[in-house]
């Protein structure tokens, strides 16, 4: 059974940063195309980052391009989202999803979807 879990979400101020996680078991990373999604309340679920299956191109929305990154670490299994000078805007439910193949898809159209992770960011 494959199962993909996002952590590392939570309330920051701000201008801060965060880093989440998403942890793959079931399925192996190192070929697939991930996805990292969000969706703000009252919102349409937003596309922020797609990394190829071989790592030759990760494309960001223009929201976000500049402040996150994205990188896997194939020997976890495991992808990031590095979000930094983040915004009251940014605020939203962050969810991975990966397939298998070069791009990303739309989130309902990836293999595999997270439950997300909540990220706050407020003073």
């Amino acid at each position: 059974q494959v199962q993909l879990v996002e952590s590392g979400g939570g309330l920051v101020q701000p201008g801060g940063s965060l880093r989440l996680s998403c942890i793959a078991s079931g399925f192996t990373l190192d070929t697939a195309a991930i996805g990292w999604f969000r969706q703000a309340p009252g919102k349409e679920r937003e596309e922020l980052a797609c990394i190829t299956n071989d790592d030759t191109s990760t494309v960001f929305a223009d929201s976000v391009k500049g402040r996150f990154t994205g990188a896997r670490d194939n020997a976890k299994n495991t992808v990031y989202l590095q979000m930094n000078s983040l915004k009251p805007e940014d605020t939203a439910v962050y969810y991975c999803a990966v397939r298998s193949g070069r791009y990303c898809k739309t989130f309902d159209a990836m293999d595999y979807r997270g439950k997300g992770t909540l990220v706050t960011v407020s003073s």
